[in-house]
């Protein structure tokens, strides 16, 4: 979750040079040259058909729908902390759809962390929770947070046997091709590339689509889905945290009780045989 935390730093420095769709498509072609290169010299296993059409489906969720939502919000006015809390129901929305659609057992002590580590997420972003001028942002965060919860239970059950390598070139290539004519069909506003928009598109491409998702997945694949969904929580103190360190943004004593309620709800919600190991 340290990695994928950087995600709201990388937008807040990429965003001021960069439309948020003409960003992600950017990033997503970028991500998509890269890992094919990866995926040939290193011989990996191209999927079949079927796999290949999960593996799309997928991206279309994980990726496109679930980032597009959250630049879109910010993008159009949304306060971050109010972007960062709405997805911050995802944990409790995996656990629900994992409960239901994978039949993983979720125990009382679960529930009472799920809530807790939710309500620690409040905490944490309290102070930058706001409206908006208008509310647009509020159907794209939900598309966000609905898009990332089904789209996580979706990989784990339709994608866990698709190399990660090959596997990563079908999912962006096929949100390339999606973004790339939407983002200049719909924004005419131009890239900037200043050396900000270049580190943060960097960042994001290299850091966080290789490196996060792919740690993302992994843990998908040997862990039960409502407990990686769990670590989500982490994600708006660790985010706090780093841009008090690099932008200066205040830290409270509610905003450090909400880490510590955090903390021991990532502990409680996760499954009995999971604490144990």
């Amino acid at each position: 979750m340290l990695l994928w935390s950087t995600g709201f730093i990388a937008a807040k420095l990429g965003l001021p040079d960069a439309p948020a769709l003409k960003f992600l498509a950017v990033r997503f072609a970028l991500v998509a040259v890269l890992m094919t290169v990866v995926a040939l010299a290193s011989g990996a296993r191209f999927p079949a058909r079927r796999e290949t059409l999960h593996s799309v489906l997928s991206a279309w969720m994980v990726h496109a729908l679930y980032l597009g939502g959250v630049f879109v919000a910010i993008g159009g006015g949304m306060p971050a902390g109010t972007a960062a809390m709405l997805v911050g129901l995802q944990p409790i929305v995996t656990v629900l759809i994992a409960h239901f659609w994978l039949d993983e057992n979720v125990v009382a002590r679960q529930w009472v962390g799920l809530v807790l580590g939710l309500a620690g997420v409040a905490m944490v972003v309290h102070d930058k929770i706001g409206w908006g001028a208008d509310g647009s942002g509020f159907l794209p965060i939900f598309v966000a947070l609905a898009s990332i919860s089904v789209g996580t239970l979706y990989q784990k059950r339709h994608c866990a046997r698709v190399d990660l390598r090959s596997g990563a070139a079908i999912q962006f290539t096929a949100c390339a091709l999606v973004y790339l004519p939407l983002a200049w069909a719909v924004e005419s506003d131009a890239i900037r590339w200043t050396p900000s928009f270049l580190f943060a598109l960097a960042w994001s491409a290299l850091v966080l689509s290789v490196g996060a998702i792919s740690l993302l997945f992994v843990l998908l694949r040997h862990g039960a889905a409502a407990n990686v969904a769990t670590l989500f929580y982490l994600v708006p103190p660790v985010t706090a945290i780093q841009a008090w360190l690099l932008f200066g943004e205040k830290l409270d004593l509610w905003a450090y009780a909400g880490m510590i309620a955090i903390a021991a709800g990532v502990a409680l919600a996760r499954a009995p045989q999971a604490a144990g190991r």
